[in-house]
């Protein structure tokens, strides 16, 4: 039975029998949904994507197309990974496309935040509309849409980041199969569905990637900080057992700089800001309390492995004021 709302007597999936009772129920839907025809995905290699992306491949093979963008705003790493696990491992359907310097030529002198998830979002859509024109047969547009996502557009606390925008002529039915689901079930989901761990378990990332953490005009020496920071980041996490038990974390790099010292000279430079938070339903959250001595390592590496930076900063504040994301 497809649900467009999540039926409020819904048991939530926390156990692997009750990912793969959601999962066969799915495959039938969609089977039936799509029949013999196409469709297509942009698949950004973030969980909700990459389960929509496996349970299509489940249900329906090479009729399924991926399309990976890389916009430039990916963390370290990542379009390899959609490329190995995808193509590699799965033998799925990819078309990638690097689009960096079309993506961060247009951001260029753009500071306000929601100008920027405009352009970014737009511009995406016109990346991925160009890929589509050059395919034949396409009926249906898979999409990664979850229940917060749904939730939070119908509160106004953010434009939806999936919902509509595509031209006039590429009029697409939409294929949603888990936007009644929160993302603590997708991750359960995609467990089930065999994606790799570091995968299913990576933290949420919004649509405009490491451009939300780069508050300001984006640059592409600050874009680089915040990209070589994250990395020693999760790094660090990951070797002291805090990947996975930690909902969120990654840096930020606004644009103000502050005095410093380095090598004995006086330094200008960039402030890095840790952002570590837990949450279940991503609707309020709290902040991790990292151990000193960590915070003490991650501070020297920063200041020393990462050009332009010479100050790191926790942010302790909680959801409710501050949003998880800075932008």
């Amino acid at each position: 039975m497809a649900f467009d709302r999540r039926p409020e007597n819904m048991e939530r999936i926390t156990t692997p029998a009750l990912a793969d009772a959601f999962i066969k129920e799915q495959i039938q839907e969609l089977r039936t949904q799509i029949g013999d025809k196409k469709v297509l995905l942009a698949l950004s290699g973030g969980v909700d994507s990459s389960v929509v992306a496996a349970l299509l491949i489940q249900a329906i093979g090479k009729q399924l197309v991926c399309v990976h963008v890389n916009h430039g705003l990916l963390r370290k790493g990542e379009p390899e990974q959609v490329i190995e696990v995808f193509r590699n491992q799965m033998n799925a359907n990819l078309i990638y496309v690097d689009a960096t310097d079309r993506f961060l030529d247009k951001l260029a002198g753009v500071t306000d935040p929601e100008q920027k998830r405009k352009i970014i979002g737009g511009e995406f859509i016109e990346v991925f509309a160009e890929e589509a024109r050059k395919l034949d047969g396409i009926e249906f547009l898979g999409q990664g849409t979850i229940w917060p996502d749904i939730l939070e557009s119908e509160q106004g606390i953010k434009a939806h980041h999936n919902a509509g925008g595509l031209p006039e002529d590429m009029n697409f039915q939409l294929v949603e199969p888990v936007k009644i689901l929160f993302k603590d079930e997708v991750r359960m989901v995609g467990k089930q569905l065999g994606l790799p761990d570091n995968m299913v378990y990576r933290q949420p990332f919004p649509g405009p990637g490491l451009g939300v953490r780069c508050p300001g005009a984006i640059t592409r020496d600050r874009l680089e900080a915040v990209r070589e920071s994250d990395a020693i980041l999760r790094e660090e996490f990951a070797k002291n057992g805090l990947e996975g038990k930690v909902w969120q974390y990654f840096t930020v790099v606004p644009d103000f700089k502050s005095t410093g010292i380095k090598d004995g000279k006086r330094t200008f430079q960039w402030a890095c800001i840790i952002r570590a938070v837990n949450t279940t339903d991503a609707m309020s959250a709290t902040v991790e309390n990292i151990p000193y001595e960590l915070m003490c390592h991650l501070v020297d590496r920063i200041t020393h492995e990462v050009p332009g930076i010479n100050r790191v900063l926790y942010d302790f504040t909680p959801k409710p004021t501050g949003t998880i994301e800075f932008e």
